[in-house]
């Protein structure tokens, strides 16, 4: 399997997920009006959903950083190497120079956050400069401009659309069910006692499920993005070795939150998961799976 079909099966499996969280959401919509006779449930849930995305897309990367405890952005009299080789990766990769951040913590790691490629930005931990050598950091900088390139943000920002419409209306579900009255008289009790039932079930799974498979999308990514930097260097190796280090080392992310350790290039918590159950709820793919795919690669076909 060569770069280019690896990244259109991932792509392919991602959309797939989406049409899925959007069939589950039409299906849960109609369920709730039907039962509640309230047209308005679904309406107002996804304009509320839409609102808050909107306003978490404009306003995401300053929250981000902020929560990261970021400085900068940076400028090439700060750090020459570190800028030069951005600067080099945007231009191989026709894409606008990102502002660059950096994070004072002696964990490796990296993100990169913005709405699209012209308000990008990358940003790295101090321990990340210290630790990996130049041809390692290309490697991860890859990694971060592949995200920017794939347009994983705004793919991202369609997610939390619909996870967030799928909380909202189990969410009303389950606090208007104790009002709901079935009359007796009713020719169609059965058929609504059924589907109340139904809604219990789906109220009660679907957020589960809308979290699995964001986790699920957001791991697909980073295999995506792995590959897709890649490319871009034509030197996986390089990646690969950045790789190997950061499962090495053993400090976490002090400033990463719940909310956003989806967005770094590994697990900021380093907690190590070897059930199949736990591994259901990481962010990320195994560091080792991820190696395997970048060294089965061929980046000249």
């Amino acid at each position: 399997m060569t770069l280019y079909t690896q990244a259109e099966i991932n792509i392919r499996k991602t959309w797939f997920l989406i049409s899925l969280f959007l069939v589950l959401i039409i299906f849960l919509g109609w369920l709730f009006s039907y039962l509640f006779n309230e047209q308005w449930i679904l309406l107002v849930a996804v304009i509320w959903a839409i609102v808050q995305s909107f306003s978490s897309y404009w306003y995401s990367d300053k929250i981000i950083l902020s929560l990261s405890q970021a400085s900068g952005p940076i400028s090439k009299r700060d750090n020459p190497e570190l800028y030069r080789l951005v600067e080099n990766l945007a231009i191989t990769a026709g894409l606008p120079t990102p502002k660059i951040y950096i994070i004072n913590d002696p964990s490796i790691n990296a993100f990169t956050t913005g709405r699209d490629p012209q308000h990008a930005i990358i940003c790295v931990t101090s321990g990340l400069l210290e630790k990996l050598d130049k041809v390692e950091k290309e490697g991860v900088l890859s990694h971060e401009f592949a995200h920017i390139g794939n347009r994983d943000i705004l793919l991202g920002s369609v997610i939390v659309v619909l996870v967030g419409v799928i909380s909202i209306l189990s969410d009303i579900f389950l606090r208007r069910m104790i009002f709901l009255r079935v009359s007796r008289d009713d020719k169609n009790d059965s058929f609504r006692i059924i589907l109340f039932l139904l809604g219990i079930i789906f109220a009660l799974i679907a957020p589960l499920a809308g979290v699995l498979i964001q986790l699920a999308i957001s791991r697909k990514r980073e295999f995506l993005a792995d590959a897709t930097g890649a490319l871009l260097t034509r030197y996986p190796e390089g990646l690969i070795r950045a790789l190997e280090k950061i499962q090495k080392d053993p400090l976490p992310l002090r400033t990463a939150t719940s909310a956003t350790s989806h967005l770094f290039i590994s697990d900021p918590f380093k907690i190590e998961k070897h059930s199949w159950f736990s591994k259901l709820w990481q962010t990320h793919p195994p560091i080792e799976d991820r190696i395997k795919a970048l060294q089965n690669i061929n980046v000249f076909n």
